[in-house]
């Protein structure tokens, strides 16, 4: 972001007239900018709260081993199958070398998708630290939205507080669909349950050695690699979504995944045309849910 503003700040240097006339605008967008790069966590948690609300669905604080995690879900009702929608990492850093205090994600692409859901019960589950505050953030600290983002730890708290939304539907079924990094946790605990009949991803982080070397960043020290459960994940039904302009979890992530699993056992990757990491998922959605979720 200091980049983005760097750019502008030399662009106007020596405007003509007519550029200046533009200039009100311009100064629009950096004021755009900064607040988008200086949303607060407790506005983050707000702007949240009132999404979910306005679709009826209700806050929620789940336990999850040494954490408290956060989830957004309508009134309870009985559902044999459950759909939970992981958030992907959030607002894990705030510049290449500095790790956010707070992962709560500007944008929950996630949220956004179980709201739209239309395939029976859905249910949302942040990531550890996000959309909590006080004493819910006992065990917060950076390594588990950084290296440590799909540790053991992490993974064991996603299941639990997994396994107290199952028990608020009764349901009996699950189906995992993680967006980012919520693809790589929702593939993990999918590899250790018995209970999950399907597994969706979208711009899902599968193979995080392979995107770390894709970016030339060092290894996710701590963290497990879905990519080396796909002995557990081989016969689970799954489809993966990815976009065409996504840069940051681009397609060789999910190839490298899939190369995994013996050549009849490949989890289906569906490529899709315009979307990038964050872009026109939800826009989409209503589409390609009748891929996700076939009848």
């Amino acid at each position: 972001m200091q980049g983005i503003h760097s750019g502008v700040a030399a662009r106007l240097r020596f405007r003509s007239p007519r550029q200046w006339l533009r200039l009100p605008l311009l100064l629009s967008f950096v004021v755009l900018l900064a607040a988008c790069n200086s949303l607060s966590p407790v506005a983050r948690r707000q702007s949240a709260d009132a999404l979910a609300s306005a679709h009826g669905w209700q806050p929620l604080r789940l336990p999850g081993r040494d954490f408290v995690l956060a989830g957004y879900a309508p009134p309870a009702t009985m559902a044999d199958v459950l759909t939970i929608y992981v958030e992907g990492d959030g607002m894990a850093w705030l510049s290449p070398s500095r790790a956010s205090d707070d992962p709560t994600p500007l944008r929950p692409v996630a949220l956004e998708l179980a709201l739209l859901h239309s395939h029976g019960t859905a249910a949302y589950l942040a990531r550890p630290c996000q959309y909590v505050e006080g004493d819910e953030r006992r065990s917060c600290a950076a390594p588990y939205w950084t290296g440590r983002r799909f540790s053991t730890e992490v993974v064991e708290a996603a299941s639990e507080a997994i396994d107290a939304l199952k028990q608020r539907y009764h349901a009996s079924r699950l189906i995992l669909v993680g967006y980012s990094g919520g693809g790589a946790i929702a593939a993990l605990v999918a590899a250790r349950r018995h209970d999950v009949v399907r597994l969706v991803t979208v711009a899902g982080n599968l193979e995080p050695l392979a995107w770390t070397r894709l970016h030339d960043l060092p290894p996710l020290a701590g963290s497990l690699n879905p990519a080396d459960a796909w002995r557990q994940l081989q016969d689970i039904p799954q489809v993966h979504f990815v976009g065409t302009e996504d840069t940051n979890v681009p397609r060789d992530v999910a190839a490298a995944y899939a190369a995994r699993f013996p050549a009849d056992k490949r989890p289906e990757i569906r490529i899709i045309d315009g979307a990038s990491h964050s872009c026109c998922w939800a826009t989409r959605w209503s589409t390609l849910a009748g891929i996700a979720f076939p009848r």
